[in-house]
């Protein structure tokens, strides 16, 4: 098998394919750096090209971008049993994608808003700006408890984990680490469901071989 390299910058969404390695039993070399000033190192952007946005993974001579792009890449072609992706056709394949876009573009766009307004709003009530922006989030985290709560298990699809779970929970846990839109509510389901993601063996490996912290 051509060696898998997984281009990991800290605090990100990085841990989200080493979480998926670390649960397809994959080996892999990891090449992490913290960030500079708010950005990833020079060096590692030379070597991807592109964005230069993280993370990246390089199979072989092929770099995949973008970690929903990875976790279907990964899936369909490691994962023979389908257990975290349903094969091509199955309806519940198309439940579990919904979950592995949702989380970018849903959750992370709405919650990326109100900390872009905080980095960047020159003039006007950044506050008023951000509660405005923040209905938004809490309708996601609303509708994300609803749809928990009706799951026969700790996970979206019940008691297994599937690549939805890997992909949503890094935007949960970066949702309510920044206070993203959340300060005036609790949302217990949510806690419940990172923790659960968190307590897995893959995990909790991912964690420790990258050092992910947010």
């Amino acid at each position: 098998m051509p060696p898998i390299t997984l281009y990991f910058l800290g605090a990100s969404r990085s841990i989200r394919p080493a979480w998926l390695l670390e649960e397809l039993g994959l080996d892999y070399e990891l090449k992490g750096a913290e960030r500079e000033g708010q950005k990833a190192p020079q060096w590692m952007k030379d070597e991807v090209g592109g964005l230069g946005k993280f993370p990246v993974l390089k199979d072989g001579d092929v770099f995949i971008t973008e970690s929903g792009n990875i976790t279907e890449y990964l899936c369909d072609k490691y994962d023979k049993e389908h257990r975290l992706v349903p094969a091509l056709g199955d309806p519940k394949r198309y439940s579990v994608l919904q979950w592995v876009h949702a989380a970018e573009a849903t959750f992370m766009t709405h919650s990326l808003a109100v900390l872009y307004a905080r980095w960047s709003q020159k003039d006007g009530d950044v506050a008023k700006t951000e509660a405005g922006i923040a209905v938004n989030v809490q309708k996601d985290l609303a509708f994300f408890q609803a749809e928990i709560g009706k799951s026969k298990g700790k996970f979206l699809f019940g008691e297994n984990l599937t690549a939805a779970d890997i992909m949503i929970e890094f935007s949960l846990d970066f949702i309510l680490a920044r206070e993203l839109g959340v300060k005036a509510q609790d949302w217990p389901k949510v806690k419940e469901y990172i923790q659960a993601c968190q307590s897995t063996a893959s995990w909790q490996k991912a964690q420790k071989k990258t050092g992910h912290k947010l």
